[in-house]
């Protein structure tokens, strides 16, 4: 769910990048600051950021370990569906030729 707004897959490759005040991390987007803390807080429940405390300011910064877990199950959902819908076109394909077959047998 933490990956699924535009919004904060775009903060994480800010987050990339190096740390960033929350100040920061909302100058690309037209949204409020509130709204920017609304989409930290996701992330930081996901533990993909954690958020220091030095004085007034509170970085964000990218936590590593989770972003990869989250990577390897997706790259094991598209190998998945990549085959699922290899079987779907090698399906596809055969009804095709089933059809033209039955075509060539009437006429």
């Amino acid at each position: 769910m933490a990956l699924a707004h535009p919004a904060r897959r775009a903060i994480l490759s800010q987050l990339g990048k190096g740390d960033a005040t929350v100040g920061e991390l909302a100058q690309p987007f037209d949204m409020s600051l509130p709204a920017i803390t609304k989409h930290l807080k996701v992330l930081e429940r996901a533990r993909l950021i954690s958020r220091s405390k030095n004085a007034q300011w509170r970085p964000c910064r990218l936590e590593n370990v989770p972003l990869k877990a989250a990577s390897g199950w997706i790259e094991e959902q598209r190998k998945i569906w990549e085959s699922r819908l290899d079987r779907l076109e090698d399906y596809l394909h055969n009804m095709e030729k089933m059809e033209e077959r039955k075509n060539d047998d009437n006429g």
